[in-house]
This record gives C-alpha cells, sequence and structure tokens, in this order.
C-alpha cells in the first residue's frame, strides 16, 4: 500500500502478490517441467531406477485391485473362490480356483485392471517429470470416484492411489516455489472435498484428509527451501571460486605484462634511441647508411606500439580491442623490408590469392614473417624464395632458405623453437599442416598447406 498526501491508494500492495498468485496456478496447471537438479548419468543407474520403478508399479497395482471392496479383487488375482450361480442351482469350486461371479463381465474386468494400473501410472514418471505427474494424478483423483467402484476403508479411490498422489505431490512440490507448492494442494483438495463430502464419509474423511495434505505441502515447502537455499549457497560458492580464479590470472598476466615492460620495451626504447642518435654521435656517414639506421629506428617504434598494444590487454581483463591484422596483400611490404635489412628475397605469387580467406592470409602472413627472421637469424646472406599458391581450395606456402653462415646450420643442429612451434600451431589451428626442415639440397625449407576452400 502507497501513501500519497495523507491517503491510502487501496490495492497497490496486493498487486504483486496476485501477480504471484497468477503465475504460480499457470505454472502448475501449464507451465514447463523443471530441470532435475541431479540426473542419472551411468547407464546401470539408470537401469536400476527404472526397474525399481516397474517393479513398485507392478507391487502397487496388485495392491491396488486386491483392495476392492467386494472382494472381486482378490479373486481376480487368484486368491480365494466364490460360488456362482450356473442355472441349475449352486457348486463349489475347485479348489485353489479364483472364480468371478457371474454378474461381473470381462468388461468390468477389464475396466477394473486398467484402473488398477492407471492410478499407480504417476509412479512411473515421477523421479524425471514430478509436474506431469501430479496432473496424471489429479485428473485420477477427479475422474475414478466416476466408476462408482468401492474400495478398502469406504473411500471412492484406491488407498494406493492416495498414496502415489501424495508422493508425486511433494516431489513436484519440492522443486518449485511456495506459490506453485500452494496450487498443487489447494488443486489437489478439489476433487478431494468434492467427492468425500458427497460420496465417502462425509466431512470427518474430508478434514483428515485435508490436513493430511497441509501436512505434506509444509514439510515439503520447508524441504524446498532448504533445498533453495543450498543451491544458492552452492552456487555462491562456485561463483566465488570462479571470480578468485579471474583474479589470479589478472595478476599473472599484469605480472607478465610487467615483465614484458621493464626488459623488453626498455630494450627496444635503447633502441630506437640509439638507431636515431647514430648520424650525430658517430658523425658524418653515407646515405645509405643514415637510411639503414632511420629504418631501425622505424621498425623498432613499430615493435614499441605493438608492444603497448600488449601490454594494455594483459593488464585488462576486457577482451583485448580489435585491430586490422595483416594479410597477403602486406606481404610484398614484408618482403621489402627484409630486403632494405640486407636479404636476398624472390617472392612468387599466383593469380588465385584473392579468393584465399582472410583467416588464412593473415596465418600465412605470419608463417612467412617468422620464416624469414629464422633465415635472417641462422642463415645470414643465404638467398630465400617464397612462394605461395592456392589450388583445390588449398594455400601453400614454402619458403626456402640456402645454407647460410650460421654455425648451427652448418654443424646441422637446427633446433626448433618457439617460432616453429607457432608456426605449427597457427596452421594447425585452422585445420592445416605445417612442416619444417633442412632441405635436400641443403638449407632449410618451410612448408604450409592451409585450408583456403570456406570463409573466416
Amino acid at each position: 500500500m502507497q501513501w500519497i498526501s495523507g491517503n491510502a491508494v487501496p490495492g497497490e500492495g496486493s498487486r504483486p502478490v496476485a501477480g504471484a498468485a497468477w503465475r504460480g496456478l499457470v505454472q502448475a496447471v501449464a507451465g514447463p517441467e523443471p530441470r532435475a537438479a541431479r540426473r542419472w548419468r551411468p547407464p546401470g543407474q539408470r537401469w536400476a531406477v527404472r526397474g525399481a520403478l516397474a517393479v513398485a508399479t507392478l507391487a502397487l497395482s496388485a495392491a491396488s485391485l486386491a483392495s476392492l471392496s467386494d472382494g472381486h479383487g482378490l479373486q481376480l488375482l487368484g486368491f480365494g473362490g466364490q460360488q456362482v450361480t450356473n442355472g441349475a442351482g449352486f457348486s463349489d469350486p475347485l479348489p485353489g480356483t479364483a472364480v468371478l461371479p457371474s454378474a461381473v463381465t470381462v468388461g468390468q474386468v477389464l475396466v477394473r485392471v486398467l484402473v488398477a494400473l492407471a492410478v499407480v501410472t504417476p509412479l512411473l514418471a515421477a523421479t524425471w517429470y514430478p509436474l506431469l505427474s501430479w496432473r496424471i494424478g489429479w485428473l485420477g483423483l477427479l475422474l475414478v470416484p466416476l466408476l462408482h467402484e468401492r474400495w478398502w476403508g469406504g473411500l471412492p479411490w484406491d488407498p494406493v492411489q492416495v498414496l502415489v498422489l501424495i508422493t508425486v505431490l511433494g516431489l513436484a512440490g519440492i522443486r518449485r516455489d511456495r506459490p506453485v507448492l500452494c496450487w498443487l494442494w489447494a488443486l489437489t483438495l478439489i476433487p478431494w472435498w468434492l467427492w468425500t463430502s458427497k460420496d465417502g464419509p462425509g466431512l470427518a474423511a474430508a478434514t483428515l484428509g485435508g490436513l493430511a495434505f497441509a501436512a505434506v505441502a509444509v514439510t515439503v515447502d520447508r524441504a524446498g527451501s532448504e533445498r533453495r537455499a543450498r543451491q544458492a549457497l552452492a552456487d555462491q560458492a562456485d561463483q566465488t571460486e570462479l571470480e578468485r580464479a579471474r583474479l589470479a590470472v589478472l595478476e599473472q598476466r599484469t605480472r607478465f605484462a610487467r615483465e614484458l615492460h621493464d626488459v623488453v620495451a626498455h630494450h627496444l626504447s635503447l633502441i630506437a634511441i640509439r638507431a636515431e642518435s647514430a648520424p650525430y654521435r658517430l658523425g658524418e656517414m653515407p646515405g645509405p647508411v643514415r637510411a639503414e639506421f632511420g629504418s631501425l629506428s622505424g621498425s623498432a617504434r613499430e615493435a614499441l606500439a605493438d608492444m603497448r598494444r600488449l601490454l594494455g590487454a594483459l593488464r585488462s581483463d576486457q577482451p583485448a580491442p580489435h585491430a586490422p591484422q595483416p594479410g597477403l596483400d602486406d606481404l610484398p611490404g614484408l618482403i621489402d623490408a627484409a630486403r632494405q635489412a640486407g636479404m636476398t628475397v624472390e617472392l612468387t605469387l599466383t593469380p588465385a590469392l584473392d579468393k584465399v580467406p582472410p583467416s588464412a592470409g593473415v596465418c600465412a602472413y605470419r608463417i612467412v614473417q617468422e620464416a624469414l627472421s629464422n633465415a635472417r637469424r641462422h642463415a645470414a646472406g643465404a638467398p630465400v624464395g617464397v612462394a605461395l599458391a592456392c589450388y583445390a581450395g588449398t594455400l601453400s606456402v614454402e619458403v626456402n632458405n640456402g645454407p647460410g653462415t650460421s654455425p648451427m646450420l652448418a654443424a646441422g643442429g637446427h633446433r626448433p623453437g618457439h617460432g616453429l612451434t607457432g608456426m605449427r600451431e597457427r596452421a594447425e589451428l585452422l585445420g592445416g599442416s605445417l612442416s619444417a626442415g633442412p632441405a635436400p639440397g641443403g638449407g632449410f625449407a618451410v612448408t604450409a598447406r592451409l585450408p583456403a576452400g570456406g570463409p573466416a
């Protein structure tokens, strides 16, 4: 209830309650089945539960049939005998033979058997679909008295049926919140009061049954509240653990960023400064030498800019910002930069490369970049051939360099490092392959096959 200008506005406080009650009614009558907190995943456990439910259903069906107050149910199960009228007087049946009265037709026998099975049917699905089981049990509670059968205890229902209904009411209510449980209890009382006050022992049975259902609802509500509280605590603990793990990862990334800044970025800054100041510190020098120092300075500053972006991504727990990635169109610039650094590089491209997806183009660029860096490091002065071709939906990348003056290559002991591992991981990430090793005629060869038949 809200107060405006000193006057109460009626009905405002009851709207949330009415809304919750209406939603609870909709969920109870036509809502989806709640998801179980636990599933029987091992096949053996699933089959054991199904077998136990099947045996319990058969046993309860027999008990339901035997609870017919006129004794016909026991005769159907094969217990005891009864005299029948055969038109010529009375005759005794054979010992141990179940004989039904002649007034009981085959149709009535079939109906009684079907009813005995139907009233316990909700138990079969109660473990997996408790709300559906309650709805079936509620329909049975409403419709079974229309058959005018008399069960043990004088009630219009089988006692086994009432027990099954109480069971499925508890299983359905424990997974739902309080408004749904209240409606399950209230809807169950409607056919109970309707038939007990009309055909049953009267008000006493209706009252005792209502109190029994109320006790079940209260017990289920308390158990469900405790269950939801434990689940909330478990979810909170999981969330806390995830937060701790995220903070630990962020702390580790921050430490990596600090190390990169203090070591790598520091040395890159020194390289850039020394390259820029070399023409002034060393006096007069030829133009090509001055241009070479300028190129070294530009490369160092580009590396510093990339390093700053990397450090920013490492220090943040947010996704890294998107930036344009190099592709096959940038390969000529990469080759020109290598030539300016003194390498002899020959580039061969096929015209069909414009159909290569961007993901394969980025991967090919990085492979060529790393292969040129390895050739410059381990085979200084050796000519390098770079060839890219696309055919049959496959992008082929080949980088071959001749033998250089590197002692490692000269001794035949080229050792795979992080660069080759990174190239292979890039290729495998796209579903391709990469091979690297000594070439037959000397030198070193890197060959990659990347899928180029689909989008990125």
